[in-house]
């Protein structure tokens, strides 16, 4: 009997071990977990550091980059009101940015549209973190300033297509309505989780919807409210000085690796990839550009290399981590070609004053980027694609995202600009516009 007893504890006794030493493992486990989602929550050092980089690249590229390219571009009597346009925009779209932008684009969880949960940032804070496309994170505050440098010189690029006769203050009333109503809508709707192009499977690695149509576009309407520029295209008004548009441009070349490498939101291969495209493309859009000047019976001119490095930037910014070397060569090439028809044949027959041709070159090379986008991501070309989405399938949802853009960003532009006109006017008087902004608008002078 109690040999039968000890014989049923040791039963008991075992199965007591096996259920304890089964806890033991599922409560190992789930230790496990959570520490692995710990550690994941810890921005990555290597991921944050170029991310920084890459913000402050995306700030050079406005100023003193875009400033300079586009003062260049001016008359001298304007290069002064221009370079500030630029960087009192860039100034304005940040506080924008961080008191409702970012919580208008980027809802929690990056998937609510004009959530006020976030204003001022108050949800955020230096332990919060963004995800990436992996499953490393890095700092929220970081991923914060690098989105808000792309509001920036988004709201920028306009004044290309306005530069010389738009007022101060009138731009100064024009930015927040813009931003609020045409770039924070259009961000979200290819960036954001949830978003309608981002949903539909639209490709745009650094901006060719967000960043460049949408700028190019909300120029070219600006451009036909305020009207042509006095004497134009009668009188002559050659850029004042190629020098510093040419340093403009190699500075936004410069800066444009961190607007493309950057946009990887990691230090990684996709980032490696956008950066060697980036080279390439531009490479090839700068002397397509300057060949087509002689074929047309020209020389190959600094102001014909500076355009054409802007068209490759513009083309190959939503391709820069969908496309494979090959393919990047390819659009540069085709972009530059399809921009230099635009600005030296379409501007004239259609007869808009498109000043420093931001239509021209960031609307139209924007257009062939994003569309071209379904062509070079393709595997028979290099691309990343994996041949899973066909190519015409892919060709009709970058033309759905490119269309959905360009109706957005004009009827959006239409609403603020007429707006900002009913208040307080969009345009310098004429005397103004004849003595030069720099005076008029600012009381200073470039030059003496």
């Amino acid at each position: 009997m109690i040999r039968t007893m000890l014989k049923g504890a040791g039963a008991i006794g075992a199965t007591m071990f096996v259920a304890t030493a089964a806890m033991a493992q599922e409560v190992a486990e789930v230790v496990a977990e959570v520490a692995t989602e710990a550690a994941a929550a810890v921005p990555n050092p290597g991921n944050n550091a170029w991310m920084m980089t890459s913000t402050l690249l995306v700030l050079l590229m406005i100023l003193p980059g875009l400033a300079l390219f586009y003062g260049g571009l001016t008359r001298s009597k304007n290069m002064l009101s221009t370079m500030t346009q630029v960087g009192a925009t860039a100034a304005l779209a940040m506080i924008v940015w961080v008191i409702w932008g970012y919580s208008t684009a980027f809802g929690p969880e990056g998937n609510a549209f004009y959530s006020w949960g976030n204003l001022f940032l108050t949800a955020s804070t230096y332990e919060s973190t963004a995800a990436t496309f992996s499953d490393e994170v890095i700092s929220e505050y970081v991923f914060i300033s690098f989105q808000m440098t792309f509001a920036a010189i988004t709201a920028a690029l306009i004044l290309g297509s306005t530069a010389e006769r738009l007022k101060f203050n009138a731009l100064m009333l024009f930015v927040p309505i813009w931003l609020t109503i045409v770039y924070f809508p259009i961000a979200h709707m290819v960036w954001a989780g949830g978003g309608y192009l981002f949903e539909k499977g639209a490709l745009d690695f650094a901006g060719g919807t967000v960043v460049h149509i949408n700028a190019g576009v909300s120029g070219l309407v600006l451009a036909y409210l305020l009207g042509k520029r006095r004497g134009y295209p009668a009188e002559p008004m050659p850029p004042h000085s190629l020098t510093l548009t040419m340093v403009g441009t190699g500075l936004l070349w410069v800066g444009w690796f961190g607007f493309n490498a950057g946009s990887a939101l990691e230090a990684d291969a996709f980032a490696g990839l956008a950066m060697i495209n980036t080279f390439v493309a531009t490479a090839s859009a700068a002397l397509t550009w300057m060949v087509i000047e002689r074929l047309a019976g020209h020389k190959g001119s600094a102001l014909g290399f500076c355009s054409g490095v802007i068209a490759g930037l513009v083309a190959v910014t939503p391709a820069a981590g969908n496309s494979g070397p090959f393919g990047a060569i390819l659009l540069g090439i085709v972009s530059s070609a399809v921009c230099y028809f635009a600005v030296a044949k379409i501007k004239a027959k259609l007869g808009y004053d498109d000043s420093l041709d931001a239509f021209g070159i960031h609307g139209v090379g924007g257009i062939v980027g994003a569309i071209g986008t379904a062509v070079v991501y393709q595997p028979f070309l290099g691309g990343p694609g994996d041949g899973s989405t066909g190519l015409g399938e892919q060709l009709w949802t970058q033309t759905h995202g490119v269309l959905v853009t360009i109706v957005w960003a004009g009827i959006g532009t239409l609403i603020a600009g007429y707006l900002v006109k009913l208040l307080i006017g969009l345009r310098v008087d004429e005397e103004s516009e004849v003595n030069g902004l720099d005076i008029s608008e600012h009381g200073e002078r470039a030059y003496n």
